[in-house]
């Protein structure tokens, strides 16, 4: 096991080549957690999965915040159940060797970020199984500004933290009980949340229809997929309900003079303010094949 260890971190994350927080996860910059809070579920799951990601996503969650998105840098945290020795073995090291205060959960909250966002595999414990209730939620929200939580277990004090603004934790369950019976074994390691796998500094998006955990290196690509995805189908409805284009012609890739009509619907529409930034050569060069081949290959994103 290891405690919030930066060499282990930086091992177990080797394909991020950018900054880095002290702690050793990956840093993906604040511009690019801003740009995925306004982006949906499948908009970003769709990069990732192409890739090979296939369990970084779990739905069947409740939430304290109704359907706020969350979004932030992961914290990760894995719990076992309480075995007398390795408890005292843990404590020892957390205490006497590592100067950590406190019980478990506290070595965590109290070492958060801004942007954080705390993710718990409690194996679905919420009997003695609750990570945080009403004080070391406040915490949460104090020290992380805008994250929040992920707890493949249980939470109490529900009607405290409902009242807390800004504060969204996706939760399984509510127990009056504090936690117990429990330890864990590790802090910043890659961490299961029901048949999902997140590791320290993923980005966590959470929406109403789950959690998805974005693997770092790949974050910024997600976002600029997705973007290109939504500003793509604002366009796509507006020619559809005008009976500019069919539905085939939307769906398909798209020619030359249609690329043009949506660069020229970008520069000008207020809609698209937001997504100046991207560049879309990619995207016309292949409808500039496509009018030469005759392609009629699928470009959705």
């Amino acid at each position: 096991m290891f405690f919030n260890d930066r060499d282990t971190i930086i091992k177990l994350t080797p394909e991020w080549t950018g900054e880095r927080m002290a702690d050793g996860r990956p840093f993906v910059s604040d511009d690019i957690l801003n740009r995925m809070r306004k982006i949906t579920y499948e908009e970003a799951w769709g990069t990732i999965y192409r890739k090979g990601y296939k369990n970084n996503w779990q739905s069947d969650f409740r939430t304290t915040n109704g359907d706020n998105v969350l979004v932030g840098r992961a914290v990760t945290v894995t719990y076992m159940p309480y075995r007398p020795d390795l408890h005292n073995t843990l404590i020892n090291i957390g205490h006497n060797e590592e100067g950590r205060k406190g019980n478990y959960n506290q070595w965590v909250i109290d070492n958060l970020q801004e942007h954080d966002v705390v993710v718990v595999d409690l194996y679905d414990k919420i009997f003695e199984g609750t990570f945080v209730g009403g004080n070391l939620s406040t915490a949460i929200r104090t020290k992380t500004v805008d994250g929040g939580a992920v707890i493949w277990g249980g939470l109490r004090d529900l009607q405290q933290i409902v009242n807390i603004e800004g504060l969204q934790i996706f939760y399984r369950g509510a127990d009056p009980t504090g936690i117990n019976d429990c330890l864990i074994t590790g802090y910043n390691m890659p961490c299961r949340i029901g048949r999902a796998v997140c590791m320290p500094g993923d980005i966590v998006m959470g929406t109403m229809s789950g959690v998805l955990f974005i693997p770092a290196q790949h974050a910024e690509e997600v976002v600029v997929h997705a973007e290109k995805s939504h500003i793509r189908d604002v366009f796509g409805f507006d020619r559809l309900r005008s009976g500019t284009y069919t539905t085939a012609q939307i769906d398909t890739m798209w020619t030359t003079p249609m690329m043009e009509d949506f660069l020229n619907w970008l520069a000008t529409d207020e809609r698209a303010a937001d997504y100046r930034h991207l560049t879309w050569d990619e995207e016309m060069e292949a409808a500039k094949k496509k009018d030469e081949e005759g392609n009629t290959a699928s470009i959705r994103l």
